[in-house]
């Protein structure tokens, strides 16, 4: 393996097309609670309405050699926009300040996990975010059925707030 760590604009998210809709896929495999939920969840659903709706965005993809591997998409946000049509994600209330930061997407292709990637993205991403002082919240959303993804995020200080939409996603928080 020759793995490179890249960080992108947000002009160059088409490069994480297709891990996103990888991910969307490996979280419907492994949902037991309305799995059906993530039928229309997509690149153009998700992951770009989430950075066009941010006030900073931070993407890392790796690459081994040429080929995308895995990704990961950070973001500050206002508290307000984790409340919308399709749930409300925690108390606002529970928020000091008007931002909130979180690890808002992160795949690693089969066949690269458990090599340390997912480790360094998430450094990368914690230390990027630790950079705002107009955040002091941070959120990870975790869908039913990936308790490897939920152990991981335990690990490194996250704790689990509670679920939303019945349990299909729970909400880490730190």
């Amino acid at each position: 393996m020759n793995l490179n760590y890249e960080v992108i604009t947000e002009d160059n998210i088409s490069l994480c097309r297709d891990l996103c809709n990888e991910l969307m896929a490996f979280q419907k495999s492994k949902a037991h609670i309305t799995p059906e939920r993530f039928d229309s969840m997509n690149f153009e659903t998700r992951l770009l309405p989430s950075i066009k709706s941010a006030i900073h965005n931070y993407i890392v993809i790796v690459k081994d050699d040429e080929k995308i591997v895995g990704y990961v998409y950070s973001n500050v946000s206002p508290k307000e926009a984790y409340s919308n049509d399709f749930a409300t994600f925690f108390d606002l209330t529970s928020v000091r300040k008007e931002n909130v930061g979180c690890l808002s997407q992160f795949f690693i292709k089969d066949g690269y996990r458990q090599y340390g990637i997912g480790s360094v993205l998430f450094n990368m991403s914690m230390e990027w975010l630790s950079q705002f002082n107009d955040v002091e919240d941070y959120f990870i959303y975790v869908s039913n059925g990936n308790t490897e993804a939920l152990e991981f995020y335990k690990s490194k200080g996250f704790t689990v707030s509670h679920d939303i939409l019945d349990g299909f996603i729970t909400v880490l928080r730190k």
